[in-house]
């Protein structure tokens, strides 16, 4: 397809970056906690860091952990919300030459044990509401050292009225007791008292040393952990700078505030992130997303220019009343992404912000850098966009041979943010004869370059022969009066391979299945149309709100076994 992408990009955009300039992303991160001193880097529940401020805080971590004789190289785990201290720790462990995991902190103690031993964490910090999970699996753990942090820490005298109002208004914090000769375990406020008082010498990292295992949300199993380079994490910030230029040299306010309601643990957030620090930006941290209302204070308080988010996010916001009582002046950019967006949530937003709604793709492994929509466009196409910047992607069929315009394919993608593989794991058939990584995801593209995503690979459902994807069945159910939410699996069907069974959360109970058949019928060919209708109170989600259609399978497999139905 040779780059045939770059001819469509904006003006001032290069084909390529490059990524040599810097040694580790450390020395990238230093060059803008520098440059931006005295700017605000990020703000939670009405408090403020400069840039200064968190190079402080980082450098003290990193003392610490050194201060411990932790070799470098070792991996640390973060297991937090989007809490002031997250950023200060994320860099104090890359800077002293650590691997990073990011862990959810909604993990269950399964789910927690698995990615500790998985990455031969030994140290870990930790929100203390999270304390409890860890406390069920540690033994089990190669954990030598756990900090401990509770969310008002890095707040002042209002940390006090935050972690009281925490403990024992709202009972976040369940009780556990981490007690046990094999570890030890720290406040993370004497973490910062020590590490202040000794001097940290830095590493030498460079940039084919690992910096991240980021595991993959493990829906078809046991989550992976993705191994990111300190080149992969330099080529994400780079070119996802370079490609929202063209919107950010538009901003005339004296600061630029990024949203941040996806949790940093998640790499589209976490790689939000870096762009922020990299171009100065000013991060609103959303500790609790789930609580829209408070969120929307939030909003209220300031002006905000870019807000990233997933299609379930953008869809809550728009079923809350205030939330479209905002000012939505200043807002420049909205970036969708860890999920297909879907039109009529586009429009709605469009409607009531003024600001469209730029669809975007990326993976885990890619450091969430991919695809993305021109910045600057005007209105919603229902593609993912152009590859970016020193991206480079092939569209291919089962064999590896290169598919056709317009015609649907496995996305693979090889650049300087892919990953070499995963942790601990046969990556042989991860990769193509020729280096490109095989995504799962299947799209098409058309002679300028632009990709359309159809679904994943996995998700596809064969009826009769004919390929359904998901997505599209969804995005045309969704604007169906009755349906709030919806998602399509496909199920046993011993006559034409499989059927489709759609999973509908209705508005109200006056909702009848035929109102939906029908709709359907009028809407989608004959082989799209949903077999089976079930109704349901919540469809289940990933952290970041994407459908988990594994988990709906395995409840009809439940409900009904394996047999065709």
């Amino acid at each position: 397809m040779n780059k045939i992408w770059t001819a469509h990009y904006p003006e001032g955009v290069p084909d390529s970056i490059y990524t040599d300039t810097y040694h580790n992303v450390t020395e990238l991160l230093n060059a803008s906690f520098a440059r931006y001193r005295n700017l605000p880097l990020t703000t939670c529940m009405g408090v403020t860091h400069t840039y200064a401020e968190v190079d402080r805080l980082a450098d003290a971590v990193s003392s610490w952990l050194q201060f411990k004789d932790i070799p470098v190289g070792s991996v640390v785990a973060l297991m937090m919300p989007n809490a002031p201290q997250y950023l200060p720790i994320m860099v104090g462990i890359l800077r002293a030459g650590y691997i990073c995991t990011p862990i959810n902190p909604l993990y269950t103690g399964r789910e927690l044990k698995h990615q500790l031993i998985d990455s031969g964490a030994q140290t870990i910090f930790l929100i203390d509401n999270f304390a409890q999970a860890l406390e069920q699996v540690v033994d089990e753990t190669a954990l030598k050292h756990i900090i401990v942090s509770k969310m008002g820490d890095l707040m002042g005298i209002k940390g006090f009225l935050v972690n009281m109002v925490i403990r024992n208004v709202k009972k976040l914090v369940p009780k556990y007791n981490l007690d046990n000769p094999k570890h030890k375990v720290y406040k993370f406020t004497d973490v910062l008292k020590v590490g202040k008082s000794n001097t940290f010498i830095p590493p030498q990292s460079t940039q084919d040393d690992i910096a991240i295992y980021q595991y993959t949300g493990g829906t078809t199993g046991l989550s992976k952990g993705a191994m990111l380079s300190h080149r992969n994490l330099i080529a994400a910030a780079l070119s996802s700078e370079a490609w929202s230029r063209p919107a950010t040299q538009k901003i005339n306010d004296v600061y630029i505030n990024m949203v941040m309601a996806l949790p940093i643990y998640h790499i589209f957030a976490f790689m939000l992130a870096l762009l922020g620090i990299r171009a100065g930006y000013t991060l609103i941290l959303i500790p609790n997303p789930r609580d829209m209302p408070d969120m929307i204070k939030v909003l209220s308080k300031q002006p905000f220019h870019f807000f990233p988010g997933v299609n379930t996010l953008f869809k809550g916001l728009l079923r809350q009343p205030d939330f479209k009582k905002l000012d939505f002046s200043h807002l420049t950019v909205t970036q969708a992404g860890g999920m297909a967006a879907n039109e009529q949530t586009a429009k709605e937003w469009l409607e009531v912000t003024g600001c469209p709604m730029i669809e975007g793709w990326g993976m885990t492994e890619g450091v969430a850098v991919g695809t993305a929509n021109i910045v600057t466009d005007k209105k919603y196409n229902g593609t993912i966009g152009l590859p970016l910047p020193s991206v480079d992607v092939t569209i291919r069929d089962d064999d590896e041979n290169e598919v056709d315009f317009g015609m649907p394919g496995e996305l693979c993608i090889k650049g300087p943010n892919v990953s070499s593989g995963y942790l601990n794991q046969d990556n042989s058939t991860v990769f193509t004869h020729d280096g490109y990584f095989k995504t799962g995801d299947i799209v098409s593209m058309d002679e300028q370059g632009y990709i359309t995503l159809l679904d994943r690979k996995k998700d596809m459902v064969l009826v009769s022969g004919f390929n359904v994807f998901p997505n599209e069945v969804e995005a045309v159910m969704s604007e169906c009066s009755g349906v709030i939410d919806c998602a399509l699996i496909g199920v046993p069907d011993e006559r034409q391979g499989e059927s489709l069974k759609l999973y509908v959360i209705r508005k109200d109970e006056s909702v009848t299945e035929e109102q939906i058949r029908e709709f359907a019928l009028e809407n989608l060919t004959g082989y799209k149309c949903p077999r089976y209708i079930e109704f349901i109170d919540e469809l289940p989600k990933s952290n970041v709100g994407k459908v988990l259609r594994q988990k709906l399978r395995e409840q009809h497999e439940a409900d009904h076994g394996t047999q065709s139905v």
